[in-house]
């Protein structure tokens, strides 16, 4: 359903149904209605649902219920708004669309706002289509963002695609383009540059909202710069600061919660220690891989967790439902329970635990007890989806040599993993060279991380040092999900196993793989846009658990490896990260050397 035609055109439906002239399709008996929308939760509550749509909530919908109408006894339980997604990225569950709402339905989720800028740094606006075609045909609401920086920081890396003001205002015409996506070129917007602007007046003239993501701690001026040039939300904030600079600011605060970014901590502290109003807090997930959803879950996991942090249920629902609605301007639609909605009911037996017992989505029960209920749309890949690494030539172990002309001691520009989060730290190290170059060195966990470009056969390739992944074995780990421009990149503690993985890569076309003692011990095979698999969440779950393992086996215990080494090349976040270009201080925006 395209955001054109999401708005309920005659109501009469609707009314007869609510009357009783008319019966209903469904009708949900004796719950006890979260009303998100007043705060209260409202025992021996009934709902009447015709064509998808609530037309009646209160004590007894008896006098709508016909022959043919389907009836749920809620017996109880609590019935709460199906749960939206504010801010997230489908390729990072490394499973399509189709996929990942399959995945996540059962766990309460009926709409998501996500921003496929990973695939669009690939394939360019026909990779953005492509998932607004394949959003349109899910059983929930799947809204698309138009991606906004691709490449994400242009003239410091090389993406498969470029998106420009042109592409924004073609997308901005097409069907469920809700809004602009992040805006990560933040030092763009507060120096006023002439593209990143030109696009944010392109989603203004057509009425959308525009993403922000301003990954810097500096809240001086150049915060104030960027919340000027028209970002509405934001979920980069790691600190209570953060979250209140951007509420005070009139910035939808995003806490996201997903497999390695645990943010909501630290920020919800500002409404239940700070005593801010909640309504601009959002809860999201921003990167959820595959085992995250299968094990732990999608936003019921969130709305666990924000409970945990001390919010109450109501208000960590609020977060998850009607704010995020109110938003992106769909509270007419959903986000509620109240007549004129769409039936998106979440059915739960306790609300501190929160663990979903039946999903109702656009009027159905689509889910029942984790089992999916509705069946999911067939889609087809074009081929030229399924073939996007191109390297120049095979490689080889003195590819990965990183030469040092200087006998004595160097100065080492390295990367600092910091674990659970986006942020990395500036390293300064002191390192002999060995033989004329500079090694790895396990005892001080110092490994060697290598991005070579993929899209194009440059043959450009960097190599740099990245100090926290822990490893200490003989091992190399490949990907081809690496934002934002998804070149290939290579951690590891010997040339010889980071050509291997590297090569073995780039013949399956994309996904990860780790190798340890010059054998292949993980992988998973990600063959679309060399980020997402088309198989059902579950194996690409099973596969991505063997390179999780991998991980383990080579001696790192962070505890999403895979997350942390696929933003390794992600020149928009502070502080040090690698493009196939040069070694990025992003504080700076400037190239520096890796060694001094």
């Amino acid at each position: 359903m395209s955001v054109e035609n999401l708005h309920l055109q005659d109501a009469r439906v609707l009314v007869d149904c609510a009357m009783g002239r008319t019966p209903a399709d469904l009708v949900i008996r004796n719950g006890n209605w979260v009303s998100v929308q007043t705060g209260e939760i409202i025992p021996n509550t009934d709902v009447a649902v015709i064509e998808q749509r609530i037309a009646y909530v209160g004590p007894d919908a008896g006098h709508t219920i016909g022959e043919n109408t389907t009836v749920v006894d809620a017996g109880g339980r609590y019935l709460c708004p199906g749960l939206l997604d504010g801010h997230m990225h489908v390729e990072s569950g490394m499973v399509t669309v189709t996929g990942f709402t399959r995945a996540v339905i059962p766990h309460g989720t009926t709409g998501m706002f996500i921003d496929p800028h990973e695939i669009a740094n690939v394939f360019g606006l026909r990779g953005v289509r492509l998932m607004v075609d394949e959003a349109l045909q899910q059983p929930i609401h799947v809204f698309v963002q138009m991606p906004s920086c691709v490449p994400s920081a242009p003239g410091m890396e090389t993406p498969g695609a470029t998106i420009g003001p042109a592409e924004v205002a073609e997308a901005m015409t097409w069907p469920n383009i809700i809004g602009l996506g992040e805006m990560m070129n933040f030092p763009g917007v507060f120096s006023s540059n002439d593209k990143v602007h030109a696009e944010m007046a392109v989603a203004r003239k057509a009425d959308k909202v525009i993403g922000g993501h301003y990954a810097s701690l500096d809240l001086g001026l150049p915060f104030h710069g960027y919340a000027a040039g028209g970002p509405e939300d934001d979920h980069e904030g790691t600190r209570l600061e953060d979250a209140i600079a951007r509420a005070r600011q009139g910035m939808r605060v995003m806490m996201r919660f997903g497999s390695a970014w645990h943010d909501v901590a630290a920020q919800v502290k500002a409404v239940t220690e700070s005593g801010l109003d909640s309504r601009y807090f959002l809860l999201c997930t921003d990167d959820s891989h595959s085992e995250t959803l299968i094990t732990a879950g999608h936003m019921d996991r969130v709305i666990r967790h924000a409970i945990e942090c001390g919010l109450s249920p109501m208000k960590a629902l609020q977060m998850a439902t009607i704010n995020t609605a109110e938003h992106f301007h769909v509270s007419r639609d959903m986000g509620m329970i109240a007549p004129g909605r769409f039936a998106d009911i979440v059915l739960v037996k306790d609300l501190d635990h929160f663990a979903v017992d039946m999903v109702i989505a656009k009027g159905a029960v689509v889910a029942e007890q984790g089992e999916l209920r509705v069946s999911m749309p067939e889609v087809t890949y074009p081929e030229w989806a399924l073939h996007s690494v191109h390297l120049k030539r095979p490689l080889a172990a003195a590819d990965f040599r990183l030469k040092c002309d200087n006998k004595h001691c160097v100065t080492a520009n390295v990367i600092g993993i910091i674990e659970n989060q986006a942020p990395t730290r500036h390293l300064r190290m002191e390192i002999e060279p060995v033989d004329g170059e500079v090694k790895t060195d396990l005892g001080n966990d110092l490994a060697k991380v290598a991005l070579i470009e993929r899209h194009h056969r440059t043959g450009r390739m960097q190599v740099g040092l990245v100090h926290g992944f822990g490893f200490n074995a003989p091992c190399a780990v490949a990907t081809t999900v690496a934002h934002d421009s998804h070149n290939l990149i290579v951690v590891g503690t010997d040339d010889e196993n980071m050509t291997l993985a590297a090569n073995t890569l780039a013949g399956m076309d994309g996904g990860q793989v780790v190798v340890k003692d010059g054998q292949v011990i993980g992988q998973v095979r990600l063959p679309i846009a060399g980020l997402m698999s088309n198989s059902p969440a579950a194996e690409v779950a099973r596969q991505a658990a063997t390179v999780l393992a991998g991980f383990q086996a080579c001696g790192c215990s962070l505890n999403n490896p895979t997350m942390q080494l696929s933003l390794l090349g992600l020149v928009v976040i502070p502080d040090l990260r690698i493009s196939d270009l040069g070694l990025v201080d992003v504080n700076h925006f400037d190239f520096i050397p890796v060694l001094e």
